[in-house]
């Protein structure tokens, strides 16, 4: 490993305050898919694994340190063939279904309204519900709000009680519909349109004090005649329209590549493919402006992630992958942009949370370990709700390999209620680690307190197994040194994302 030769200089405009960096660009998605959901989250309440009311003990513990903000479920394409009334009541009583969508497999809806309501209770974080369109009806979606939220004593509000909730709970975020325009019912921007319109208006929170947060079917990456005929026809009664946006090594959704043996190109690669959200999110928000000039309506990114090929001997449809610290870099860099567009996206929620796709968790049986992607939202959480300020970076460095390149170094700062200021910073760059110099105000910060932590490996393809859980995990960074005049300096090593927090 080498070091760049001149140092990089680094400014936080701390008089520039530039807005609130919302929590919920932290969430994340539960979707009844491969071993998410079972085994994953719910091994039920006679399981061997300890668990809480069915919830693995150990998964809630570590997701809990996360601060999830909020947690999208049931899906995915899976939402728009749920019909919640199958889980609901006596788990022995439940409907067994086939899920068409994921592997052919039976999911027995053991885990249904009220577990996935006591996980986000147990999380503290809040719910956001997806609701059917694709095969469900208007009657459908407007008796789950009201046997969720209602606290009258009308019919499915006593059949609530029945089973065992007798207070509503609170709902803050409803999807009414998931990928329309494909797995959600092959619809035509037109139609879905029309349907959002009708379907909405039966979404309605029966607490007048909790007004549920409505959100459409938004676009596939870079459709944006979608969103245009979205935005003139159904604005009005939107308030956020959804994105999905996955990388993949290839391009190339027939063979994706391997999260595994990876070399420069694949490396590079894929942060050149990560770094195409930063086009997607301007080109969409500039349709919406059109539309919507003071911004009312968000952009809510609730799929994004990495997408492999699943590890060998698995179940294909289970989607199943491992989590390396490229993925880790790819987090923070996401996570970065979306501060980047934070007065219009205020949702993203990663796919997923537990043992599919650019997972937080992996399990096998009663192991698990937290991945390079965990570690990196676990460090990051700092910023959620935090005041974001600018950032000026010279020289910029560039990490080029064959016929690809980036910027090598990226960075975000934010700073809390307490004051601290917390900077995360990712170098691309495999081979070179780079000094910073970061010029603080010095009436501002009188040297009382830096910490650092770093997340980074031995070799690019680094990871945490069962045996090895411990290989990619935060440590404590080079020591930083602050000058009476506000000087920091500090070396950020290569392959890496790294946190200064300055209190």
């Amino acid at each position: 490993m080498t070091t760049s030769a001149a140092p990089l200089h680094l400014s936080i405009a701390t008089n520039s305050p530039s807005g609130r960096i919302p929590r919920e660009l932290y969430g994340h998605c539960a979707e009844h898919l491969g071993r998410c959901i079972y085994e994953g989250i719910w091994v039920g309440e006679d399981s061997e694994i300890p668990n809480q009311r069915g919830l693995r003990t150990d998964v809630l513990n570590a997701l809990k340190q996360l601060s999830i903000p909020v947690l999208r479920w049931p899906g995915g394409c899976f939402a728009d063939e749920y019909h919640w009334r199958d889980g609901i009541g006596p788990r022995a009583d439940r409907r067994a279904m086939i899920n068409n969508h994921w592997g052919g497999v039976i999911d027995s809806n053991q885990f249904g309204t009220h577990e996935f309501m006591n996980l986000v209770e147990a999380l503290g974080c809040d719910a956001y519900i997806a609701g059917n369109v694709g095969s469900g009806s208007v009657r459908e979606m407007q008796e789950w709000v009201e046997y969720l939220t209602a606290d009258v004593d009308s019919t499915l509000v006593q059949e609530r009680r029945a089973n065992g909730r007798e207070a509503p709970w609170s709902v803050h975020y409803f999807g009414v519909g998931n990928e329309n325009w494909a797995c959600g019912g092959n619809m035509r921007p037109e139609y879905y349109a029309d349907e959002y319109r009708r379907y909405q208006t039966y979404v309605r929170h029966h607490d007048p004090e909790h007004k549920i947060f409505r959100i459409a079917c938004g676009p596939n990456q870079d459709d944006y005649r979608w969103t245009e005929v979205l935005m003139e026809r159904a604005a009005e009664h939107m308030d956020g329209l959804s994105m999905h946006y996955y990388c993949l090594p290839t391009g190339d959704w027939q063979n994706k590549g391997a999260a595994t043996n990876v070399d420069e190109a694949d490396w590079i690669g894929m942060f050149v493919r990560a770094a195409r959200m930063d086009e997607l999110i301007a080109k969409h928000s500039a349709i919406m402006d059109r539309f919507d000039p003071k911004k009312r309506v968000a952009l809510i990114v609730d799929e994004w992630g990495a997408w492999y090929d699943v590890e060998p001997g698995t179940n294909p449809r289970f989607l199943y992958q491992q989590n390396r610290l490229r993925d880790a870099l790819i987090a923070a860099q996401h996570l970065h942009i979306f501060h980047h567009y934070r007065d219009r996206v205020r949702m993203a929620n990663i796919a997923q949370t537990v043992n599919v796709l650019q997972a937080m968790i992996l399990t096998d049986g009663p192991r698990m370990v937290c991945t390079p992607t965990y570690h990196v939202f676990e460090m990051l959480q700092v910023h959620q709700d935090a005041t974001f300020l600018p950032i000026e970076l010279s020289p910029i460095p560039e990490y080029i390999h064959a016929d690809q390149s980036i910027p090598a170094v990226d960075a975000s700062a934010s700073q809390a209620g307490d004051g601290t200021v917390n900077l995360s910073l990712i170098n691309f760059d495999p081979a070179n680690g780079h000094d910073l110099k970061l010029q603080l105000p010095a009436e501002a910060f009188a040297a009382r307190s830096i910490s650092s932590r770093v997340l980074t490996a031995d070799a690019m393809d680094a990871h945490n197994t069962f045996d090895a859980p411990a290989r990619v995990v935060p440590t404590t960074g080079d020591p930083a040194s602050i000058t009476a005049d506000g000087t920091l300096r500090f070396h950020l090593p290569a392959k890496s994302v790294a946190l200064l927090s300055i209190s």
